[in-house]
């Protein structure tokens, strides 16, 4: 996996909640196991009760566990009985979400991006023009290129007629972001994107459809990628 770096500081809550997660993630306590009582186990994260109380409270309205009165709260099947929420605070733990889990994500992106790309092109192509005229160019660092990626999903989303998927996309900023810094890294995937907005740009011109079928088979070809960096970042270096 690329390793991302997370630096910033986290309130009590937060600090309480990513540690709990994490030890979930990691099958510490996977689903149908019982987590320690309270007292034990705001010790074992290092929060105190009352903060710790506070954020199994919202794991519990999430879906990560079921807290169950005069017995042990239960870890759930999460993939099963959790929801958007769940999703939300799963994408803020990028740097410890296995592999498989980034792909599947890639995979929603393919799911959804296409449609909001091609109504998005039918109904604002003037937009989505003069924001490929933005892109980066080759040599940019790749900041610049995670930043510009987001910007362009974000604009085919939000214009894409459906109030839903907006809604779905804000969920993912902050790990888009750090995941594609990492991404970005990588000559392949900067040359795949720089292709992508040369196509794309020809593609406005031929039509939404058009639009539609670029998107598709570049989200494809990303998933693809991924999967390389990934298994080359456990392995060995990737250029």
């Amino acid at each position: 996996m690329v390793t991302i770096q997370n630096d910033l500081p986290l309130r009590p809550t937060q600090f309480a909640e990513s540690r709990l997660i994490r030890l979930i993630l990691d099958n510490t306590y996977g689903p149908s196991a019982n987590l320690p009582p309270e007292r034990e186990l705001a010790r074992q994260i290092g929060v105190t009760r009352p903060t710790l109380r506070e954020t199994l409270q919202r794991l519990s309205r999430e879906g990560w566990i079921r807290i169950r009165h005069g017995k042990p709260t239960l870890v759930n099947d999460y993939w099963v009985e959790g929801g958007l929420g769940l999703l939300g605070t799963l994408a803020q733990q990028a740097e410890v979400l296995p592999g498989h889990v980034i792909k599947d994500l890639l995979e929603v992106r393919l799911s959804i991006l296409p449609v909001c790309a091609r109504a998005a092109a039918a109904r604002v192509p003037h937009l989505m023009q003069d924001e490929l005229r933005q892109a980066p160019a080759a040599g940019d660092p790749g900041e610049l290129f995670a930043l510009f990626d987001w910007q362009l999903q974000e604009l085919m989303v939000r214009n894409c007629g459906n109030c839903i998927f907006p809604l779905i996309l804000n969920d993912f900023r902050q790990m888009y972001q750090r995941l594609a810094t990492g991404y970005f890294q990588f000559q392949t995937a900067q040359k795949s994107s720089l292709r992508y907005y040369g196509r794309l740009t020809d593609a406005l011109a031929a039509g939404a459809a058009e639009v539609e079928r670029v998107v598709t088979e570049v989200m494809k070809e990303s998933i693809s990628i991924w999967m390389k960096i990934d298994k080359f970042s456990r392995n060995g270096p990737v250029t």
